[in-house]
Order: C-alpha cells, then sequence, then structure tokens
C-alpha cells in the first residue's frame, strides 16, 4: 500500500543513564522494608527484637544492592523506533519498538515514547521481557490527529531484574521529524474506490468516439465539409491528394485544485477542521485524475501560496502532491483569492478543469472568491465547492419557540439564502458549483468530476 511506502525511517539509537542518579528502590523493596518494621511489635516488650528491624531492612538492601549490579548499564541498551505506515488521519499507525541488550540476565522493562500531541494525545506506555543478545518488540498504534511535520521524541525506559528489588532508568535519543499525511482512502468500501471503476468505464467508453476533441488520432481520405485547418498538408503533399486528421477526446487534460488555507476554513467539525476535510478532498481528486489519464497540479494559498505543484502524472507526482497538502497550514487571516486566481492564470494559460475548495464567507458584500473565481471562469472550467455549514441549515430550518429563536432562525435564514444566491449567480457566469457537507464532501466531488468526464465538458 501506499501509506507503508511513506511511512518514516526507522531509527536506533544507544540509551543513555537518565540524570545523574539513574536508579531507585523498586516497590517490590519498599513493601520488604515496610514489612521489616513487624519486628517492633514483639519488640515493644523485649527490647532486643526492635534490632530485628535493622537486620532485615539491612538483608533487603543488601539484597538489593547485589540486584543492582546484575543489571546492565544503560549503555549496553539499544532501541530503536520502525514505522509500519505512515501517520495519517483517520487512519491508524502502528509503531514496533524494539529492545536489545548485551547483560547477563533478563529484563524485565517499560517503555514510554515521547510522541506530540498532533499524533498522539496520551503517551503509549509499553511492557516486555528483554533477554540477552536478543531483541525484544513490542507494537501500538495511534490515529494522527493533525497534518504535517510532527516531532517524535526520545524513549523513555525503566528495566528491572526478575528479583525486582532495584531499577534503572534510561533514555534513547529517536527524535525524528515525521510527517503526517491527509486521510488516504483506499480501501473498497470507499468511494474513491467505486469513483475509479466508474471513471475507468467512462474513459473506455469515450476511447472509442472519434472526431471530438483535439488529440490526434489517425488520418483519413479528405472529405466534403472537412474543416481546412485539419487538412494534414504534409501527408497530402506525399500521397498526392487530401488527407486530413482525425481526433479523439483528449485523454489527458490538466486539473488544477486550489485549496484555501484562510479563516474560514478553520472551524472545526468534529475532531478536524474543514481545511483536514479539503484536503482529504484534494487527495482523493488528485488520485482519481491521475488514474483517469489526467495530470493534476496543487495550488494552497492562505495570504501567500503555499504549495504550487505543477500539474503532471506519475506515482512520484502523486507522493509530491501528497506531502504538498501535508503541509498545508491554516491561516488565522482571510486567504487572498484574487493573488490565487491571478497566480493560477498566469501558471496555466490554456482551459482546464479547476476544483476550488473554499467557503462563503458571511458578509453583505460580495465575497473575494466570487470574484476570483469569475475571473477564472473566463478561460477555464471551474468548480467550485463551499463547505455547507451544517448548524446553520438546522438553524434555519428549525421552528422558533420564543422571540429570540425567531430571531436567531430569521438571521440563518438570511445566510443561507444568501449563499444560495451567491452560487446560483455563479452557475448563471458558467461554473459549477457544489454545497457539499465535510464528511461527504470528498464522494460528492467525486462524482461531479466523473460527471464532467462523461458529458465531455473540458
Amino acid at each position: 500500500m501506499i501509506v507503508g511506502i511513506l511511512a518514516p525511517p526507522s531509527i536506533r539509537a544507544t540509551a543513555v543513564a537518565n540524570g545523574r542518579i539513574a536508579f531507585g528502590l523498586t516497590r517490590r523493596a519498599l513493601i520488604l522494608l515496610i514489612v521489616g518494621t513487624a519486628w517492633l511489635v514483639p519488640g515493644f516488650f523485649f527490647h532486643y527484637f526492635a534490632w530485628g528491624v535493622f537486620a532485615w531492612d539491612l538483608s533487603v538492601l543488601l539484597l538489593a544492592l547485589l540486584d543492582g549490579l546484575q543489571l546492565p548499564a544503560a549503555s549496553s541498551i539499544t532501541v530503536s523506533r520502525s514505522w509500519l505506515s505512515a501517520p495519517s488521519l483517520d487512519n491508524r499507525t502502528e509503531v514496533e519498538l524494539s529492545i536489545a541488550h548485551h547483560g547477563r540476565s533478563v529484563l524485565l522493562c517499560t517503555v514510554s515514547d515521547d510522541l506530540p500531541p498532533g499524533l498522539l494525545e496520551t503517551p503509549e506506555i509499553l511492557a516486555f521481557r528483554a533477554y540477552p543478545n536478543l531483541s525484544a518488540h513490542a507494537r501500538y498504534s495511534f490515529t494522527a490527529r493533525a497534518r504535517g511535520y510532527q516531532s517524535a521524541g526520545r524513549v523513555f525506559l525503566r528495566y528491572k531484574s526478575i528479583a525486582g528489588l532495584v531499577e534503572r532508568w534510561a533514555v534513547a535519543d529517536l527524535t525524528q521529524s515525521v510527517l503526517s499525511y491527509p486521510a488516504i482512502r483506499a480501501s473498497e468500501n470507499q468511494p474513491l474506490f467505486l469513483a475509479r471503476m466508474r471513471q475507468l468505464e467512462n474513459q473506455r467508453r469515450k476511447q472509442q468516439q472519434r472526431g471530438l476533441g483535439r488529440d490526434f488520432d489517425s488520418l483519413r481520405d479528405y472529405r466534403e465539409g472537412d474543416d481546412l485547418r485539419d487538412i494534414c498538408w504534409t501527408a497530402a503533399a506525399r500521397r498526392g491528394t487530401l488527407v486530413s486528421k482525425q481526433y479523439q477526446i483528449e485523454k489527458s487534460q490538466p486539473v488544477w485544485i486550489l485549496v484555501d488555507a484562510g479563516r474560514l476554513l478553520q472551524a472545526r467539525v468534529g475532531n478536524y477542521t474543514k481545511l483536514d476535510y479539503a484536503t482529504t478532498t484534494a487527495l482523493a481528486m488528485a488520485q482519481l485524475a491521475l488514474v483517469s489519464g489526467d495530470r493534476a497540479g496543487l495550488l494552497a494559498y492562505g495570504r501567500e501560496v503555499q504549495q504550487r505543484i505543477a500539474p503532471a502524472r506519475g506515482r512520484s507526482h502523486l507522493r509530491q502532491i501528497m506531502e504538498g497538502l501535508a503541509q498545508v497550514k491554516g491561516e488565522s487571516g482571510d486567504a487572498d483569492h484574487l493573488r490565487a486566481a491571478l497566480t493560477l492564470s498566469r501558471l496555466q494559460p490554456r482551459r482546464s478543469l479547476i476544483l476550488w475548495l473554499t467557503d462563503l464567507a458571511d458578509t453583505a458584500m460580495r465575497p473575494e472568491v466570487v470574484d476570483g473565481a469569475s475571473h477564472l471562469m473566463r478561460r477555464h472550467l471551474v468548480l467550485f465547492v463551499a463547505v455547507r455549514q451544517r448548524d446553520l441549515v438546522e438553524l434555519a430550518a428549525s421552528r422558533p419557540r420564543n422571540a429570540a429563536q425567531m430571531f436567531q432562525a430569521a438571521a440563518a435564514q438570511e445566510l443561507v439564502m444568501r449563499r444560495e444566491v451567491l452560487l446560483a449567480r455563479m452557475r448563471e457566469r458558467g461554473a459549477l458549483t457544489l454545497e457539499s457537507s465535510p464528511a461527504e464532501m470528498t464522494s460528492d466531488v467525486l462524482n461531479r468530476y466523473l460527471e464532467i468526464k462523461e458529458r465531455a465538458l473540458l
């Protein structure tokens, strides 16, 4: 799977003592010392029994000293961290920790892996047994909570012998930078798989159509009514008769994905932000476009352009898009939509499909993103996707029970109506619009893309 290919590299380090005094008595040793105070009961009546407390505790401490001397030094322990899958939203990531030592006794180890809150909210504590000159392994899994580069920290180790009177404390520096990706929908039960199948079937049917599009297919004899621009004069000169070019529907078209990383997409829906859902949709769209034979490009922006990837094809290009989407950061200010539109117009002068993942500001003035889309619609086919605010729609459809709820419902209805009017005006100008909830946005966008391919709108 591609998730395994994107997994961070394994890392290994030798442990060192965790502090100047990197050892201590265990709970078992402390309990034994407390048990020694039982000698005080007969000592209350016969004072010479009180010496039993000192003899008992001294014996326990001597045994603890011998037990501690048998424990290997921290420098003889090697700790490694292996990533069995790449961290991504909505997907379980599995990590394996390994310990090897060159001591002479069996160690009972307790390990804590220090991962950042963006990956793991609560550190995972693992317990396992390590034999001499053999590697001991333990695994745990988690679901990433944020995208982007995360700094995985050190691994803290506490180990003791089977006697368990003394334990040592060590730490291994396994600090590494880990990239967390958007949600990768690759299961057969996900809409992406069904969308791929539908797209492949539609593409095979369209490849049989000739005379449409501008991709060269073959040559044939000139027929009355053929466009003079389609005549191949070099072939006509060789054959001595007019020859026309025959075209087919384009199999490779540029598809640009615009991702708005501004303030409007920082609202949280469940555990993730709207921007997280937008990056998931963008990744699914890029996968489907590349499978369909199109060339996918990415432009993520806030006040400035954050990620810019020119359209291309191939597995390495998909990985580049995944890494770009993983590094898109949400901004607290409004995004500069006009700058993004002008940048895309300069990068893509020829007609293409533009998927714009954004939202509409709830203001009395016309949102700037509408002007940016209008600028792109002069040359490109724009699929404008606005994130639906479900709570706003539910509030507008609710039945008020008092005056306060009535004013709230009226305000919500006005905002919903304004959004519908803006999207309707964009459709009148030639744009394709879609308003979808975050949970359904991926499947809705992929289905709309299939409709565009099926109807040859581009």
